[in-house]
């Protein structure tokens, strides 16, 4: 008489470890895989569009303490920063609205500008790239005029604000140079032709948002001690690109 004794250790051992793993993985219901790549996708979209909307929850609703960095004896702060309510109470943004991005996205299909009327300027470098100077007159009437490597009309002792706008601005100009984020002789020699044509005019302030911020950070720190300028602001500048460019 023959006993066949069934061992299950060694059933096991003479199995592979990695067909054990996929009938394992196929014996999990397709749902609960979709339910997992879901809540990845989630996770991965809350992080990288910066959205909020947990920790403004979390804070009651209360938004966030408004966190600054500066010189507390500057002229600057004594003057407006220490008077500005708003800089030192808390910021709590639309809550559907809750991320950098969507806010980028809303204003661009349902902001609400302002209508400016301008005098654009076509400024001709001498490395052959082409920028356009956009003189703003008022904000009434749209109204666009062209002029190239000319005088603007101006008072020469009025303050005169450059603004540097950022990658999605834009131009109805074509140029022979590529747009490069690191480059700022652009800037230099348009902030240069603005003090030589005004040279009694105070460049108040120069503004920039998004790339054009980075550009702006640079040409400060390289040409901090000769640019004509009274005082400048930078907006939403890239860090990161920064440090980049610097290392490149």
């Amino acid at each position: 008489m023959v006993v066949d004794c069934w061992n299950p250790v060694e059933s096991a051992a003479a199995e592979s470890p990695y067909e054990v793993l996929l009938t394992a993985a196929l014996s999990i219901p397709f749902s609960h895989y979709l339910f997992g790549l879901s809540l990845i996708v989630i996770v991965f979209l809350y992080n990288f569009l910066e959205i909020h909307i947990l920790q403004d929850l979390l804070t009651g609703l209360r938004g966030q303490k408004v966190v600054l960095t500066f010189n507390p004896s500057s002229q600057l702060y004594r003057d407006v920063v220490s008077k500005c309510r708003i800089l030192h109470g808390r910021y709590l943004s639309t809550p559907w609205l809750c991320s950098p991005h969507l806010q980028t996205v809303f204003l661009h299909f349902f902001g609400n500008s302002p209508v400016v009327n301008y005098r654009r300027q076509i400024f001709i470098t001498s490395d052959g790239g082409t920028l356009a100077l956009d003189w703003v007159k008022n904000v009434e009437v749209k109204n666009l005029a062209y002029q190239v490597n000319g005088a603007v009309e101006q008072d020469d002792k009025k303050p005169i604000m450059i603004i540097i706008p950022g990658l999605t601005s834009d131009s109805n100009s074509a140029s022979d140079c590529f747009y490069n984020a690191g480059w700022t002789e652009d800037v230099r020699k348009v902030i240069d032709h603005v003090h030589l044509q005004f040279p009694e005019a105070p460049l108040f302030l120069c503004s920039a948002l998004s790339i054009g911020a980075n550009i702006l950070v640079k040409y400060l720190q390289q040409d901090w001690d000769k640019c004509p300028y009274s005082w400048s602001c930078s907006n939403l500048a890239h860090l990161g690109t920064f440090c980049g460019l610097n290392i490149l």
